[in-house]
């Protein structure tokens, strides 16, 4: 499948809607701890194990980004919606006859491996594109489109309690659940498939500036910079820290405060998750438009400093307030949610926009890093916690304290960022030579 080219006159804002369709379908994954609860009744799994589906699909994205990067560059962002659409929406099929013969391994290998291959490709589908369209506000850019990642929770979450409450919480209501997920998403997600464009050569977007100049470097030789691994450990310890409320959201809520005076129930802990999905998807624009004011190593600075503080509140404070607790979390989702916005365009000005779509992928196996490692963190000590007796805001106690190190962890890579050294730069692709020659001829 050969790039869909636009046309001239066509306007680069119609790019930013048709990544949304794709992102908006795929952040449902966000909407996981919806299913947690039910899931472990029907199939009496623990916290640990109704978390492995949501961690092999975010070990799935970072792989599948990786590793496809390279063909997503090269084939364009109507073949990489396209292979996104069809492994989305097929990793539900496949969870849905799982659910339905309660054969759990069925629910992991859809939801987790086939719809993991899905999110990771459909994810970095539009990034390059929105960075070469949009040279001169390229965080605002990509934050437009990511957002719809961060904000698919806030639609699939209460969607998901609803047929939960209407289908029923055993195993054939989860599996129709996921069956209307699977057909509607690919419904949603065609839109985008037939609405994306490329840029023509340099600047024939209506609209675009020139992206051509600045530092150029190559995916190959971006990975072995240590510039690119000191950000491969800032977004590990930012997502890690993120992801570890954020995958066991409704279920936490409940904990905190089920011994108190005013317990939190079942569509009020799906509410909270969707009011995280907000401040994922609200961080995600607002953060993102942000760096482009103060520079992205400020910005870091801020999501990983600050939120280390928030955990710290949620620590100690967070039990005796609701107000606090839900505060803090948003504060650290919206963060979350910024980092990975914030990051294609920290790599645009580190490595330039020649592979970026690319380096991206790569730098998101720290995604699937976090995505096993944030879980892991919280579920597990939870599960040990309860074992030993303890309840409510005991069982996160300790994982809290590990995620405040491991942001502390982020903010020291973060400080030894500096520029690429010119040894590691290419010279800019011909074809943009070629049309830097003819706007300065026209321009004569």
């Amino acid at each position: 499948m050969s790039p869909p080219v636009a046309p001239p006159g066509w306007s680069r804002w119609l790019v930013p809607p048709a990544a949304l369709s794709v992102h908006l379908s795929i952040g449902q994954a966000y909407a996981w701890s919806v299913f947690k609860p039910p899931l472990e009744s029907a199939l009496d799994l623990s916290g640990t194990q109704s978390a492995l589906p949501f961690q092999v699909a975010i070990v799935m994205l970072g792989l599948s980004a990786a590793f496809g990067g390279t063909l997503v560059e090269r084939n364009g962002p109507r073949w990489a919606m396209t292979v996104a659409l069809v492994c989305f929406s097929s990793g539900f099929l496949v969870s849905a006859l799982g659910a339905a013969t309660q054969q759990y391994w069925l629910i992991v290998l859809g939801y987790g491996f086939v719809g993991g291959i899905g999110l990771g490709i459909g994810y970095i589908s539009p990034v390059s594109t929105l960075i070469k369209c949009f040279p001169d506000r390229p965080g605002m850019a990509t934050g437009i489109a990511i957002m719809g990642f961060g904000g698919g929770a806030l639609i699939a979450s209460p969607l998901s309690a609803q047929m939960l409450e209407s289908f029923g919480s055993e195993g054939s209501g989860i599996a129709l659940a996921f069956l209307v997920h699977g057909v509607t998403y690919a419904v949603f997600m065609t839109l985008g498939v037939l609405l994306v464009r490329v840029p023509r050569g340099d600047r024939h977007v209506e609209g675009a500036p020139s992206a051509v100049g600045g530092v150029q470097v190559s995916a190959r030789d971006a990975v072995r910079t240590p510039q690119f691994w000191c950000l491969w450990i800032v977004l590990c310890m930012n997502v890690s820290a993120g992801i570890g409320i954020l995958e066991k959201a409704a279920p936490m809520i409940t904990d905190f405060f089920a011994d108190t005076s005013a317990p939190v129930s079942a569509s009020a802990a799906a509410g909270f998750v969707a009011l995280l999905s907000a401040a994922n998807m609200a961080g995600r624009i607002g953060w993102s438009s942000t760096s482009d004011l103060i520079g992205r190593k400020n910005t870091y600075r801020v999501y990983l400093g600050v939120g280390a503080l928030m955990y710290a509140l949620i620590a100690l404070f967070g039990d005796s307030s609701k107000p606090l607790f839900i505060l803090c979390a948003l504060v650290v989702l919206s963060f979350y949610g910024g980092g990975f916005a914030t990051i294609p365009a920290y790599l645009k000005d580190l490595f330039g926009t020649y592979q970026v779509g690319a380096i991206h992928g790569r730098l998101l196996t720290a995604w699937s890093t976090a995505g096993v490692l944030g879980p892991l963190i919280v579920n597990w000590i939870a599960d040990r916690q309860e074992e030993a007796g303890k309840h409510g805001s005991s069982l996160y106690g300790l994982s809290f304290v590990i995620m405040i190190g491991l942001l502390a962890v982020g903010f020291v890579a973060n400080e030894l960022v500096r520029p690429v050294h010119p040894r590691r730069h290419v010279p800019a692709p011909r074809e943009e030579t070629a049309d830097v020659a003819r706007q300065e001829s026209e321009s004569a």
